[in-house]
């Protein structure tokens, strides 16, 4: 998947305040995994409720290792309860697939148009070596609401919150 096609997989009937919430996975999910993940969260979503009224919401992997959540709040806002039960789904799918949404430790960059995940502590090495560089795309996974996914969750390395804490002056680029 090509950052372009973002645009026309996010329902572009939900409003561009939509929350949203994601979730990295220790490893991207193989095709079959996919559809049964997809699948689950549809069955998800359809379903989600907010003390008794519909949520508008949507649910997807995308890049194969990312779930994202999306809740139209226009009409119904999501509370806790409602928000408890996404993360029961995210964690009943981790245990299904023996895999990890919640490691904040593992950086993700778009390289060759895959997902490739590198630990926080091996980030500036990566740099110094080539393996990444200033203009490498980071998957911004602190975006908060629809707008910002679309503008701002592939962002250069540059450009991101992990800039402040990498040394990009000593790498030659």
């Amino acid at each position: 998947m090509q950052i372009q096609e973002l645009t026309h997989l996010i329902p572009s009937e939900f409003s561009e305040h939509s929350r949203v919430w994601i979730y990295q996975s220790s490893r991207a999910f193989i095709e079959k995994e996919a559809n049964e993940v997809n699948e689950q969260l549809f069955q998800f979503y359809s379903q989600w409720q907010a003390h008794g009224a519909p949520v508008k919401g949507w649910a997807k992997l995308l890049f194969g290792q990312f779930v994202v959540v999306l809740a139209d709040e226009s009409d119904v806002e999501v509370t806790g309860c409602s928000t408890d039960s996404s993360v029961r789904v995210i964690k009943s799918l981790e245990r299904q697939y023996d895999v990890n949404f919640f490691d904040r430790m593992m950086i993700t960059f778009l390289r060759k148009g895959k997902a490739d995940m590198l630990p926080f502590n091996q980030i500036q090495y990566a740099l110094d070596k080539g393996f990444i560089d200033k203009d490498t795309l980071l998957f911004n996974n602190v975006v908060t609401t629809k707008k910002e996914l679309l503008e701002k969750w592939l962002v250069p390395l540059s450009q991101s919150w992990l800039a402040d804490r990498v040394n990009l002056d000593a790498v030659n680029n």
